[in-house]
């Protein structure tokens, strides 16, 4: 493993300097933008290096394609993106990746069911693909350590995307305790690597705690469990919501609410965005893409 670079903290006056440097509107070095004009609103510009940001939702709500599409749109801009999949190998996620980019149902791509139009469209969205700084990974590994040791051959990340934290092995010689003991010390090394990677840490997060049968269905920071470590290592807690998948027939269908439950550097509100299921797109509702 390579040595690890050692950085002072700076001082107030290089700070200042930094700030008095930096053009009006002129996005930190540290910001990583998602993508998502709305969303990089309310952050400030965007995801922020070293930086652990948990993105939690009910089962089938987007939060894998939301993360997905995340990743896809910050390694558009020449970020360099290592994506961790426990889930879906690299192929399925390429597939996905297809499914998403050239805007076409991931069943009609299997089934090799295109139109001619929409056959352009997807040659198009492989050429854009094969180009993007984006490496993905398998989450499986016998400890945290073997899976942080595959982020050394990578230069030049910025963004680090898990999915999902759930499935991140433990810490070697770790002591097997409860599941929410464990996954507190997960989240603690997350935040850990995120700080000596110098990158953002987006992980998609299982609520452990939610009941969808509830009155109140809108997820909140006490869904997470984990005994509130999210609460307390997260710097940017994120909750996914669609009420279509509780209420049918009621409200916009697609119309999706990215909640930010915690900003430890901003605001905290909501976003809002639209899932296109056949496609498992998001796009940013008032600002959607062109």
């Amino acid at each position: 493993m390579p040595p690890r670079r050692v950085e002072r903290a700076p001082s107030p006056e290089s700070l200042v300097e930094r700030v008095d440097q930096q053009r009006p509107g002129e996005l930190p070095g540290d910001t990583v933008p998602t993508g998502f004009p709305s969303v990089d609103r309310i952050l400030g510009g965007g995801l922020r290096r070293r930086d652990l940001v948990v993105l939690g939702g009910d089962v089938g709500s987007g939060k894998s394609a939301l993360a997905l599409g995340l990743a896809l749109r910050v390694a558009r801009q020449g970020v360099g993106v290592a994506f961790f999949s426990g889930e879906m190998d690299q192929e399925r996620l390429m597939e996905r990746a297809l499914a998403i980019e050239g805007r076409v149902a991931v069943d009609e791509l299997r089934a090799a069911q295109l139109s001619d139009q929409t056959r352009a469209e997807v040659g198009a969205a492989a050429v854009r693909l094969r180009g993007l700084p984006l490496t993905i990974l398998p989450l499986a590994a016998p400890d945290f350590e073997t899976l942080a040791a595959r982020l050394d051959p990578l230069r030049q990340l910025g963004l680090v995307v898990v999915d999902y934290l759930q499935l991140v092995p433990t810490p070697a010689g770790t002591t097997r305790s409860t599941q929410d003991e464990d996954l507190a010390l997960v989240l603690q090394r997350l935040k850990a690597l995120a700080l000596e990677r110098q990158v953002a840490l987006f992980v998609v997060s299982q609520l452990s705690r939610f009941a969808a049968k509830r009155e109140q269905v809108r997820p909140d920071l006490d869904d997470f469990g984990h005994l509130g470590a999210i609460k307390q290592h997260a710097d940017v807690a994120l909750g996914l919501f669609r009420e279509e998948m509780y209420h049918p027939g009621y409200g916009v269908e697609g119309a999706t609410e990215l909640m930010i439950l915690k900003n430890r550097n901003g605001p905290t509100g909501f976003v809002d965005l639209y899932f296109y299921r056949r496609w498992m797109r998001f796009e940013d509702m008032l600002d959607p893409d062109r």
